[in-house]
């Protein structure tokens, strides 16, 4: 009711009102507001005398009314209020309208529902406590906030600084940073973040939310710190381990709360007694340190001590020491793999429960049986090129959502023709349908270590709208007309159109042939059964389309060379399947040149359509932006560099690109690794736009060194592609079914939507790495390390810190900290045979590398880069994931008694971490399946989507099970 919504904008302000209307506007809820005081027959006029609340109470009631009669009386209306007056005046005035509480309304209409009556039941109690203790007269703990038309007037005078709190997992109580993002006069002036010191500085801002922030004196400005600090020890850090002071505030006014549901866990036996008597109220522990703890009311605190819980923050009063909450659902077991895969998953907002049947029914039918064909109707308007055209994919083993093909083909005036295929998601996949409302909620497919969460249902993804060889297949494709000796392009053309991909080549295979080498063509399914002289008929047309296509891409690749496009690290995996799709083998990616082959392509494919749809849409166009880096994030790899003689260029991309192009140590090819991902760490991520929210000199993508650029090619999996596609549709082929261009997003309306998408990017990334390391700490967590082999390894050391390093596990992908100094004081020292120990003395920290000298004299130095050999072990927690240790425990390279771990070894360890952490965890589900107790019976289901392996991305994308933040997202 249009009635119902004002109400809560008058009572609870913008953010909750803009709450509901997002609430309504999505699709899949299937809601409206009704306009009833501009309905003739639902009016009614506001009497005189008559409060605003009554008048509200009785417009609702009359829309109510009105509404039941003008179904006929076919179902019953229900008014949900908490109004007691309401209840009695008009719980029994109509038959079929039911005035009713809402525990009521539970009560009669869903008794069975007894999540929502827990919910419901903890909402209450934690109101009603909230209500009493406003009654009480406590002392402030915090200070108030300030109103927001002053916090707004400030902020444009340039007295406060508008920005987003980030707390310092490392240090949640007493370090939190705010980036700027307002338009205060100051910010020109700072060249770095604001850092929030103590808690009471803060001021009740949680990580995350939009907060005002005023500037303290310059004698207040304090230091971060740049020791090694474990989240339990935080409070017993040193003093004199902060750098030099920074810009330093306080919170003054939250200008947006962006709270969440958050993964809890309640405190043991022991520490409940520790609390008090009164265990209604309970404090529990974030699954994230940099949330405080939330105090709730339950009455199964002691039922739930062993589970990952569900809880939302509803207030934070200035008089309390911690924000008030109420428990929602229950996860699953701590230590479980599926509880904390769901933890994984609710800490980042994702929720992906099974496609609805109302969304399957829109599918297109496909079976052995019936399989899906192509429409002839559809071959009138589309270019077919299953004739004429030499069209294959080149993809990782066991690939099936295959939505990119390529070919290249010589035409009758001797110029070259390069072609672009992608799947023609969009055609089954109409605007503002069921399956694309999802689709856009979800915005991309999720990939974990071990399973993935699709964006479309599989029908679609794995095989109508998948490019598989021999099969008759939709696209949208991108031909270019190229000078056959120069490759300059002399024209371009956007088709929909029908091919059929000849070939599904794996990269190894595409190699092999483009190397010479015919050994791999037993790999190649498509020619196993001809006959010899067809084979190699076919062969060589193949050898030569590959051939060909690599050379333009070299060439073009050559083009964004010169224009400053950097080549950044990433340590990317490909995955091998059993025949019962579990994951088998994790093995190292090996750089490929057709790897960059088909990149080139696609991101040529990306740039034309970006110039396109910008040209025909200049202020309506879904973009891909990558803003230059601040200065200030390069410093620590241009210190590092210079320890080992190499001068990082930062002025620009191209100077970035060949400086570190020379920065390689022909004896340790690590180091170069580690200076692209130093230099992947100070890049800002590229973000989706649209162009009519910033001026077209902020277009550029600084790590391609283009102008323009966007994401086309991937439409199974993104839906900024199928954004992209129907704009391209829009622009180009001038189509009037289904009003083609009335489904383009205003420019309003689509940055909005480029918001969503890069936050759930940003939520997908996230979940990647943590259900990576989630993976990392169960393998490891029940080996000995004193035993075991497989928890030595090679360690180089990347960043110095005052009391320990920082160093990379190369055999594992692991980045983790090395103390030098333990907690009782004492350093670590090396004996005559490198080997190292723990003794009194003091740590020296110097820019390239730290020296303990013990107090009998002795002396070792650590460099960057130095190579070391750790001990790998798991620092376990019951509130929080657990985390990576590394021990130093030798100042020398690790030797195995192989002397190099083989290639061969390397990925079956890799094999091992999922696997056997896939299957122990599977034993241990199944033999506490009969002891589950009641609370957790539904517990996983609506997480388990998709429990095969990651068909995809993590083909593509994931890094080597790696705590490195290298992400192809800044790439492209």
């Amino acid at each position: 009711m249009q009635t119902a919504c004002q109400a809560v904008q008058h009572q609870k302000g913008r953010r909750q009102y803009k709450k509901l209307r997002n609430l309504v506007k999505d699709a899949r809820h299937d809601c409206i507001v009704f306009a009833n005081e501009f309905h003739q027959h639902s009016y009614l006029p506001r009497e005189k005398g008559e409060s605003m609340e009554k008048w509200q109470t009785r417009s609702i009631y009359n829309a109510a009314v009105w509404y039941y009669n003008h179904c006929l009386g076919q179902m019953p209306v229900v008014m949900v209020t908490e109004d007691e007056d309401a209840i009695r005046q008009y719980g029994n005035e109509t038959e079929g309208v039911f005035v009713i509480s809402f525990k009521n309304y539970l009560d009669n209409f869903w008794p069975d529902l007894k999540a929502a009556h827990e919910l419901f039941d903890s909402i209450l109690q934690a109101r009603r406590e909230r209500e009493s203790e406003s009654q009480e007269n406590h002392g402030k703990e915090y200070p108030e906030h300030l109103p927001v038309e002053i916090l707004e007037a400030g902020i444009k005078s340039g007295r406060y600084i508008q920005g987003t709190l980030n707390v310092n997992k490392h240090r949640a109580q007493l370090e939190a940073f705010v980036r700027l993002q307002g338009f205060g006069s100051k910010e020109a002036e700072l060249q770095s973040d604001i850092l929030i010191y103590g808690a009471r500085a803060r001021n009740r801002a949680i990580h995350g939310d939009v907060v005002a922030v005023e500037l303290l004196p310059l004698h207040e400005w304090k230091g971060k710190t740049v020791a090694l600090c474990e989240n339990e020890a935080e409070d017993k850090a040193p003093a004199d381990t902060t750098g030099d002071p920074m810009p330093t505030g306080k919170v003054v006014g939250i200008m947006q709360k962006n709270w969440r549901d958050y993964v809890v866990t309640f405190p043991s036996k022991e520490e409940s007694q520790s609390q008090g008597r009164n265990t209604q109220k309970i404090l529990v522990t974030p699954w994230d340190y940099r949330i405080p703890k939330i105090r709730i009311s339950t009455q199964q605190a002691e039922a739930l001590q062993d589970y990952r819980v569900v809880v939302r923050i509803d207030s934070w009063e200035s008089t309390s020491l911690y924000p008030n909450g109420h428990f929602v659902r229950v996860l699953g077991r701590i230590g479980d793999l599926e509880g904390e895969i769901a933890a994984i998953l609710v800490e980042n907002s994702i929720c992906v429960a099974p496609f609805s049947e109302i969304q399957m029914s829109e599918m297109p039918v496909s079976s052995s049986k019936n399989p899906w064909k192509v429409n002839p109707e559809e071959e009138k308007i589309r270019l077919d090129l299953r004739d004429t055209h030499l069209i294959f994919s080149i993809d990782p083993k066991g690939c099936e959502d295959v939505d990119d093909a390529l070919s290249v083909r010589t035409l009758p005036n001797g110029n070259l023709e390069l072609g672009v295929h992608i799947a023609d998601v969009t055609h089954f996949v109409a605007a503002n349908s069921y399956t694309d409302v999802e689709a856009r909620a979800r915005a991309t497919t999720y990939y974990l270590a071990d399973r993935r969460y699709d964006m479309l249902p599989s029908v679609l993804s794995a095989d109508i709208c998948s490019l598989l060889s021999g099969a008759d297949r939709y696209a949208v494709s991108v031909l270019w007309e190229l000078e056959k000796e120069s490759y300059e392009m002399l024209r371009v053309s956007y088709n929909k159109t029908i091919i059929r991909s000849a070939y599904k080549l794996v990269y190894e295979a595409a190699q092999g042939l483009l190397d010479g080498d015919t050994s791999c063509v037993g790999d190649i399914l498509e020619l196993k059964d001809l006959d010899e002289r067809t084979r190699q008929k076919k062969l060589a047309e193949l050898v030569w389309a590959i051939s060909k296509l690599t050379d333009i891409a070299r060439h073009i690749r050559a083009k964004r060379d010169s224009c400053g496009a950097l080549e950044l690290e990433g340590v990317e995996i490909r995955v091998q399947l059993d025949d019962q799709r579990n994951i088998h083998d994790l093995i190292p990616k090996q750089p490929l040149e057709v790897h960059e082959t088909v990149a080139e392509c696609m991101i040529l494919a990306n740039h034309w359509v970006a110039k396109k749809i910008s040209e025909n849409f200049p202020h309506q166009a879904l973009l891909r932006q990558h803003p230059p880096p601040r200065q200030e994030f390069f410093t620590e790899l241009r210190e590092c560099a210079s320890a080992k003689g190499f001068s990082i260029d930062t002025r620009s991309n191209k100077a970035l690109a060949e400086s570190l192009d020379k920065a390689n140590d022909p004896l340790d090819p690590v180091v170069n690794k580690l200076l692209r991902s130093m230099a992947t760490h100070a890049m800002s991520n590229a973000l989706y736009f649209s162009t009519g929210s910033c001026p077209e000199e902020e277009f550029h993508h600084y790590g391609l060194a283009l102008e323009k650029y966007t994401h086309f090619t991937s439409p199974i999996r993104r839906y900024a592609d199928i954004v992209v596609h129907r704009l391209l549709m829009a622009a180009t082929l001038n189509e009037t079914k289904g009003d083609v261009k009335d489904n383009v997003f205003s420019n309003k309306d689509l940055q909005e939507l480029c918001r969503h998408i890069n936050n759930r990017n940003r939520a997908a990334q996230r979940a990647q790495k943590q259900s990576t390391e989630l993976f990392q700490c169960m393998y490891f967590k029940d080996k000995t390390p004193e035993t075991d082999e497989r928890c030595i390894a090679d360690g180089v050391i990347y960043s110095i810190r005052t009391n320990g390093v920082l160093v990379f596990v190369p055999r594992y992908g692991i980045k983790g900290a090395a103390y030098m100094k333990n907690k009782e004081g004492l350093i670590l020292s090396c004996q005559d045979d490198r080997s190292c120990e723990w003794k009194p003395g003091s740590l020296h920290r110097f820019q390239s590398k730290i020296t303990s000298t013990t107090t009998t004299g002795e002396s070792v130095t650590l460099s960057l880069f130095d190579h070391i050999t750790v001990k790998i072990l798991v620092q376990t927690s019951r509130c929080h994931t657990d985390t990576i240790k590394l021990e130093i425990i030798r100042n020398a390279p690790y030797q195995t008694s192989d002397t190099e771990v083989s290639q061969k070894n390397l990925h079956v360890v890799k094999s091992d971490l999922v696997k056997e952490v896939s299957q122990s965890a599977e034993a241990a589900q199944r033999a506490q399946e009969k002891a589950r107790v009641e609370v957790v019976a539904e517990d996983y289901q609506e997480y388990c989507q998709t429990k095969g392996a990651s068909l995809y991305q993590l083909l593509e994308e994931i890094r080597d099970l790696a705590l490195l933040d290298v992400s192809a997202d800044i790439r492209t």
